[in-house]
This record gives structure tokens, C-alpha cells and sequence, in this order.
């Protein structure tokens, strides 16, 4: 059965993205109360008050609260590492035993003291693994009951991750394509993990706008709207006009969401420093490493001015897209905190009724969409690493445009070079050569022996390689894959996190929009053109380096040119 999209396109539907209409109609910004205040000691009170509301939010890090909120966030990782203990526990155990016997042995090489002793210890760790056991019988279940009781612990943490705030959604969220640290029950329930918080106060908004961009908010903006449009865990948005007449989208962030995360990070410092201390627990969730990964990825959605860089190359790789549309950034009122940007009017992706209604083929949409990302991914190595429905939007004139590039995602030459062999070794249904790919692409944990993985691989895609192309749901291979990387030594790379997310997101928006809907099937003649451009470039860069005596190695791959020159044929003689 495939894998029902649900959960994928209904996330963050509250997200960042200039997508609505906004409940309330635009009112002159000099009628603002905010506008009114412009004595000194008006704009001095301002100030106050916003340094107010900052302070108590760092209050929050600090003294009897501090400590409840540590407790708080220790109780959840504490939790949570004891469910994926007693899930691996097995393992665990087996390597017990073969350390406590190595043990044994050497001590009979000592004294009938050590011996003594060893003994003992087997028989504390008999003890310990009879009450492991019956800890994991009541937890975790036995193996009817494991999938239920492990979506249950899933469900509860996503709702601490929810309680804990802006930090924790997005940790989760990152956490959701992380099949190397949690069963597949996680990883689906993070998923649909929704990036929706109630709005902060219009007056700390307005006043944060005021102090960030060093003017009165009726001095940039000429109407405003009085309701946010959306409300996420980092910022909101609203909709307003600038003097000049364009309509944008204002988003401001939150207060003093630096503190926030700092004061959270450094929380979750010191339980992963404590969590070192005991490797049996860390063993198959590294926190550490997953720490510092999150810590500089929201750090990256918290600077708006990268954003809006972000947005500007993504727009100049699309120049020549006449049917792809990012929106304008206005840099006079554009700071760290505040983001002004082009406000589009368009139709959800998934929205298929209104695309029908303006005569928009939501099928011809999806198909534009999956070759934009064949592009970004293969050809451009620059990404939007979060395609979800609510940033993404199809024009009245039949345009799609791309909103929210807090996210992105870079792919190096090296890496787009192995991802078109792996998809084109899925394509062709070679087992042996998938196998080679994650070999390649670095999906084993350090010391692993490839020979042992390698039939693991190939007895996991057997099933999938029965099936005819388009009957091949790419999001039921990602989580038959993902337990496959859960129950072997597989770990995720680090720069497949965003992709992974971002494929399985699209096959979602995909099912929806059109139900004979196959990723594989509609990637192949896109892949095949990005591929035949990008080889056939550096076949003929070798080329030209071997002819002129430029190449230090004098070596060119010539059975993946003849492999190339096969393709080229074929899609000249099907085109």
C-alpha cells in the first residue's frame, strides 16, 4: 500500500509563507498606535518596553525557572533514550556477553580471585538482563505489540516536543528525517510534526520593526493589516503596502529568539555532555553530533538577510524559467528580524478545485515542480530544502512560486555525480549497484564491513524491483529503507537530511495533485536530460584536458561514456 501523503502535505500549514489573504482589510500604517508615538520619550517607552519583553524571556533560563525547564527537557531525552535502549536492547546484550566472557577468559590467565569475580559479574548481568527485559515487556511490548506501543511513545513525543516550544518543533522536525537515530514510528510521526504557535502581540511586533529597521513603521510602510497571516515558531507575518504602492509580506521574528534558542541550546549541552557518561543509553542516538548539526541549521532560518540572499540566488538560477517565479526582496526595509518581500496572490499546489476553476492543470504543475528540483538538485547543488504545500503557490497567469528560503540545502558536484548513479541504478533495478551507491555515499558507520551489508540491500529492494517502475512509491522504499538503516549499522548523512525530506515531501504533494502520480517515472526523462548535459560537459572537459595534454591523470572513464553515448541514442530515437 502506499504511504498515504496526509501527513506530509498538511504540515506547517501555519508556516512563514505570504499564502493568504489575510481576515482583516489593510488600514493606513499613520493611524497605527505605535505611528502616534514620536516624542522621546514616546520612543524611549517603546524601547522600554521591548527590552522588557526580552528580559523575560531570558528570566526563563535563569534561577528556579532555569532548572524546571532543565528537568523538564531532561525528563524527555532521558525517556527517549531508554525506549531506543530497550528497542536495540538485543544488541545491546549480545555485546555485553561477549565482553564479560572475553573477560572470563582472561582471567583465568590471573587468579581464582578474578575468576571469582568474573563469574559474579555473569551473574549480575544475568539479573540485569532478566529486569531489562521485563522493563522493556511492560514499555515496549512484545513483537505483536511493539509497532503499537512504539507509535504511542511517538505520539507522546511529539506532544513534549509541541509543549517545549520553538526550539523543540524544529528540533523535531529535523529529528523526523533522522532514520539512522529512531524507528520508523518516530520518523513518520515527526513528520507531521505542525510548525504552528499562537502569535505574539502586534505592539512587541510592531515595536521590534521599528527598533530593527531605525524608522517609524508609517515611514516604510503605507497600509498595514492589523492580523498576522501566519504564525510559526520562529517569526509571523503580515501582509502591508509599501509607499510606493507594492504589496508585501512584513515577517518579523519573535522576541528575543536568540535567547530562546541559546538558552535551550545550552540546556541541551549539558544533557548531552551528562548522556556521555553512559554509552548504553547514546549508543544508537547521537546527540552530541545531531546538537551541533540543529544549532547551526536554525541559526541559518533565524538570519532574514541570509534569507533574502537565499531567494535572490534561487531566483537568478531560475532566470530563464519564464514559468517560475520568486518573489521580490526590498532591501530598504529588510534587516536580521524583519523581511520584506513581495506579497504573491496564488492557489495552494494542492488545491486542486481552484486550480480547475482557473483552467490550471494540477498535473502539468506537479511535473514543473519535480523538474525544478531535478534542477536545483543535479544541475544547480542549491536547494529549498522545505517544499511544503504553504510555500509554494501556482499564479493566476499559471506561475509557481517558491516562498521561504530560510531552508535550503547544498549539493556538491561530487555528491550530484553518485546521487544520478543511484537513481538511475533504481531505475534499473540493480541491487548490487544501490548497495555500492550507499556504500559510496557514506550511509555506513565507520568500521562497518560492506560485505556484510551488501545482501542486506539487495534482499530489502528484491520486493520493490518485483514491481513495474510506476508502481514504485518512493516514499515506501525511503521507510523500508529506513528501517533497514535503523536495524543495521547505517547512519544518515548529515547533507541527506534535507534532500530525503525534501523528495519525500514532493512524492506527497505529488499523489495529491495527480493520482497516476510515480516519482521515478516522472523523474526519468528530466534526470536522463540534467544527466546527458552535465556528463556530456565534463566528457568534454576531459577530453579536451587529455588532447591537450592537461590532464595530470590521462584517464577517462570510458565505460561511463559508453554507457552515457548508449542513453543519448535511445532518448534521441524515443524522443
Amino acid at each position: 500500500m502506499a504511504e498515504t501523503p496526509t501527513t506530509t502535505i498538511e504540515r506547517q500549514e501555519m508556516d512563514l509563507s505570504p499564502n493568504g489573504q489575510g481576515p482583516h482589510a489593510l488600514v493606513p500604517a499613520a493611524e497605527l498606535a505605535i505611528a502616534k508615538q514620536i516624542s522621546d520619550e514616546q520612543r524611549l517607552e517603546e524601547e522600554r518596553e521591548l527590552q522588557k519583553v526580552e528580559t523575560g524571556i531570558e528570566r526563563r533560563y535563569r534561577g528556579w525557572r532555569g532548572n524546571w525547564r532543565l528537568f523538564q527537557i531532561t525528563r524527555m531525552i532521558a525517556m527517549l533514550s531508554l525506549y531506543l535502549y530497550l528497542d536495540q536492547y538485543d544488541i545491546h546484550y549480545k555485546h555485553y556477553r561477549r565482553q564479560a566472557r572475553a573477560r572470563l577468559a582472561a582471567a583465568y590467565d590471573l587468579t581464582r580471585a578474578a575468576v571469582y569475580g568474573e563469574k559474579l559479574h555473569l551473574v549480575k548481568l544475568w539479573f540485569y538482563d532478566k529486569a531489562i527485559r521485563s522493563l522493556r515487556r511492560y514499555l515496549v511490548g512484545n513483537a505483536t505489540r511493539k509497532d503499537i506501543n512504539q507509535k504511542k511513545q511517538a505520539v507522546w513525543l511529539k506532544k513534549k516536543l509541541i509543549e517545549l516550544g520553538p526550539t523543540f518543533i524544529k528540533m523535531g522536525q529535523a529529528m523526523g528525517t533522522r532514520a539512522d537515530l529512531l524507528p520508523l514510528p518516530y520518523v513518520t510521526e515527526l513528520g507531521s510534526l505542525v510548525d504552528s504557535v499562537p502569535p505574539f502581540s502586534n505592539d512587541v511586533a510592531f515595536a521590534t520593526m521599528e527598533h530593527e529597521l531605525g524608522r517609524k513603521i508609517n515611514e516604510v510602510y503605507a497600509e498595514f493589516e492589523l492580523e498576522p497571516v501566519a504564525s510559526a515558531s520562529l517569526g509571523q507575518v503580515y501582509r502591508a503596502r509599501l509607499h510606493t504602492g507594492e504589496e508585501v509580506a512584513v515577517k518579523v521574528q519573535r522576541p528575543n529568539l536568540e535567547a530562546m534558542i541559546k538558552g535551550d541550546i545550552v540546556i541541551l549541552k549539558r544533557v548531552a555532555d551528562f548522556a556521555e557518561r553512559f554509552p548504553q543509553l547514546n549508543k544508537n542516538a547521537d546527540w552530541a553530533g545531531m546538537l551541533r548539526e540543529f544549532d547551526v541549521t536554525i541559526h541559518e532560518e533565524m538570519d532574514y538577510v541570509a534569507e533574502g540572499h537565499n531567494a535572490e540566488r534561487f531566483r537568478e538560477n531560475f532566470k530563464n524559467w519564464k514559468n517560475v517565479h520568486v518573489p521580490t526582496i526590498y532591501w530598504n526595509a529588510t534587516t536580521k528580524k524583519v523581511l520584506t518581500m513581495e506579497y504573491i496572490h496564488g492557489i495552494k499546489v494542492i488545491d486542486l478545485e481552484a486550480l480547475q476553476r482557473q483552467n490550471i492543470s494540477p498535473e502539468k504543475v506537479n511535473r514543473l515542480l519535480i523538474k525544478t528540483y531535478l534542477k536545483q538538485l543535479l544541475e544547480d547543488g542549491f536547494f529549498h530544502a522545505d517544499p511544503h504545500p504553504g510555500n509554494l503557490l501556482v499564479m493566476g497567469d499559471g506561475r509557481l512560486a517558491f516562498f521561504d528560503f530560510g531552508m535550503v540545502g547544498r549539493i556538491t558536484p561530487q555528491l550530484q555525480a553518485k546521487m544520478i548513479d543511484a537513481f538511475f541504478h533504481v531505475v534499473g533495478k540493480d541491487p548490487a549497484g544501490i548497495a555500492q551507491d550507499l556504500i559510496d555515499l557514506d550511509f555506513l558507520k565507520p568500521g562497518t564491513n560492506p560485505a556484510m551489508i551488501r545482501p542486506v540491500v539487495e534482499r530489502m529492494f528484491e520486493y520493490h524491483f518485483d514491481l513495474k517502475l510506476k508502481d514504485v512509491n518512493f516514499k515506501e522504499l525511503t521507510y523500508d529503507l529506513a528501517g533497514v538503516i535503523y536495524d543495521y549499522p547505517f547512519r544518515l548523512p548529515s547533507n541527506f537530511t534535507y534532500i530525503m525530506r525534501a523528495l519525500m515531501t514532493l512524492e506527497g504533494i505529488g499523489t495529491v495533485t495527480d493520482p497516476e502520480f510515480n516519482f521515478f517515472e516522472t523523474a526519468k526523462p528530466y534526470a536522463k536530460e540534467f544527466m546527458l548535459r552535465r556528463e556530456g560537459k565534463d566528457f568534454r572537459k576531459a577530453f579536451v584536458n587529455k588532447l591537450m595534454g592537461r590532464d595530470p591523470d590521462g584517464k577517462i572513464d570510458w565505460d561511463r561514456t559508453w554507457k552515457l553515448a548508449k542513453m543519448a541514442v535511445r532518448t534521441v530515437i524515443n524522443g
